[in-house]
């Protein structure tokens, strides 16, 4: 079998396999994480960010390549949650870019698809790091490259195989460019959750794949992506009632059903004994009563306007918003911090941030999380903090998908360094100059965090037991320890130096505040001319986020 050029339609298929294929496996993606931490998270941020785009494409019905682009690129790049999963979107988006215009996709368009895909993930990248799913995606461009170059091939089974290979053999050598991932015995985690992708992709190109049906929750997607509006109800009245029956019949409740579903939808009918519950939604109530009385008396009699209601309900929507615009006053500069846990988000409040976004080491917030928070802060500037270096990119997407508003992200990698940097915010200044200012302050504290392990490793010469607990700065295990306290007492003697005069203890959700004081009281009793602060952060997963200055 050989096949020289695909549409719209087969396109759609194969993404939606490599969209299920990747769900799938997700699980065994996040268990690639190079660090045994409980907060490895890469297979769970693509494939969330695929699956917004997954639940678009979907609800297309026969699309065009264009309708078919836009949606896998608008899902994607909004639903984009880590950074594994910005730069998946950022691949789908180069990708969708370059088969614009074209009714079906032959070798050329889809080799020079795949290497627009690869140069548009790496221009989203500041500092592009090779062993990543960088490097994968950049050997299948090379290879897609090499075979237009050589102008023989036009079947594109051979082209995808050829060029998935060179990927695969891509994916397989990251070990030997990033050093911590043959430290840990794994491959990239983003690298195979491009791989997996694919796979399912392939797959349904080659007709091993006959299910495409996309699940939200638990249930099949059949919903349309946005709330329903006038125009979609097509059944316009929400009718309720009871059969009292006047005479036994026991096919009552199969011949009414099949009466209402000629007349509407979102039938419910349910016998009991000698009466009869009735749901239905249909144009015309009258009908729906007058069969009903053919078996017996009615009571319990509701009928509403569902188009009515959700006039109704467009009304209070636009109330409400009104109404949160007038409680937060048009101000010049806004501040969007994201954070996870109680006492962290309220010491953001306390120093000014205007809204939290809930989310951090064990959920990123997505693209779209940031433009919702955008859009609610009344800013003509708008300072975002992410406070985790693996929601920086969402932050950036967002602000570069924002147009009335100017978006400032302070690219702050952790909860300590967001408050430094909103410490250090000066009214009066300009924008330029707060950016510049609040940046080079939080780089100039230490910050670290005591937390579990998931499995048994030995990583930075350290032998790691699943439930040890370590201490980390910027990924690297500084120390390893069976009680929290030892890990944490250990980290901050790392972090210190003989200039250091603040130690910042912020204690999570699993650490008592009479704990958090012992542990403060053993720092001052060793180093007495430093001062230690004790807060309550409330953060899951993590026993404390430390910082020095």
């Amino acid at each position: 079998m050989s096949i020289n050029k695909i549409d719209a339609g087969m396109v759609q298929k194969m993404f939606l396999a490599g969209a299920k294929a990747l769900e799938a496996k997700k699980e065994y993606i996040n268990e690639l994480n190079v660090f045994p931490v409980p907060d490895g998270d890469t297979g769970t941020n693509m494939t969330m960010t695929i699956m917004s785009a997954a639940k678009e494409v979907s609800m297309l019905k026969n699309p065009t390549m264009d309708e078919l682009g836009k949606a896998i690129s608008s899902g994607s790049l909004r639903g984009a949650r880590g950074n594994s999963g910005v730069i998946l979107s950022q691949i789908f988006r180069g990708f969708v870019k370059s088969i614009k215009g074209n009714d079906e996709l032959d070798i050329t368009i889809m080799g020079n698809a795949v290497n627009h895909a690869a140069e548009t993930a790496y221009k989203a990248v500041m500092k592009p790091k090779e062993g990543t799913i960088l490097t994968v995606a950049s050997a299948g461009a090379a290879k897609a490259q090499e075979i237009l170059v050589d102008g023989e091939m036009t079947d594109l089974l051979t082209f995808c195989d050829e060029v998935s290979q060179s990927m695969e053999e891509a994916l397989l050598n990251t070990p030997e460019l990033l050093p911590v991932l043959k430290q840990a015995g794994v491959v990239d985690s983003g690298g195979e959750g491009l791989m997996t992708f694919l796979r399912g992709a392939i797959d349904a190109l080659n007709g091993r794949t006959a299910d495409f049906t996309i699940k939200v929750g638990n249930n099949s997607t059949v919903v349309k992506a946005s709330t329903a509006g006038e125009a979609d109800i097509k059944f316009g009245y929400c009718t309720e009632f009871i059969i009292m029956l006047e005479r036994n019949e026991n096919v009552v409740e199969a011949q009414l059903k099949e009466y209402l579903q000629k007349i509407g939808d979102c039938v419910v009918v349910v016998a009991d004994d000698d009466i009869v519950k009735v749901h239905v939604h249909t144009n015309d109530p009258g009908l729906a009563i007058q069969k009903a009385l053919t078996y017996g008396s009615l009571t319990s009699m509701k009928i509403d306007n569902m188009r009515e209601e959700h006039q109704e309900k467009v009304i209070r929507d636009a109330e409400k918003q009104a109404k949160q615009e007038e409680e937060m006053p048009h101000k010049e500069v806004g501040f969007i911090a994201v954070s996870a846990g109680e006492g962290l988000s309220e010491i953001f409040k306390d120093l000014g941030v205007d809204h939290i976004i809930e989310g951090g080491q064990t959920m990123n917030p997505s693209t779209e999380d940031m433009l919702d928070a955008i859009a609610k802060v009344n800013a003509d500037t708008v300072f975002i903090l992410p406070n985790n270096g693996n929601i920086i990119l969402a932050a950036n997407q967002a602000r570069d998908l924002t147009e009335d508003k100017e978006i400032i992200v302070i690219e702050s990698k952790n909860i300590p360094q967001g408050i430094a940097a909103m410490i250090n915010y000066m009214g009066g200044q300009s924008n330029e100059e707060n950016k510049a200012n609040m940046e080079s302050e939080m780089l100039q504290i230490r910050s670290g965090q005591v937390t579990y392990a998931v499995r048994d490793t030995v990583m930075d010469g350290k032998e790691i037991k699943q439930g040890n607990f370590m201490g980390l700065t910027d990924k690297t295990i500084v120390s390893v320890s069976e009680t929290v306290e030892g890990a944490a007492r250990e980290l901050i003697e790392s972090m210190m130096d003989e200039d250091s005069e603040l130690i910042s203890l912020y204690f999570g959700a699993d650490t008592t505040q009479e704990d958090a004081d012992k542990l403060a009281d053993e720092i001052i009793a060793a180093h007495e001319d430093v001062e230690v602060e004790v807060q309550y952060g409330g953060q899951p997963i993590y026993s404390y986020f430390i910082s020095v200055e």
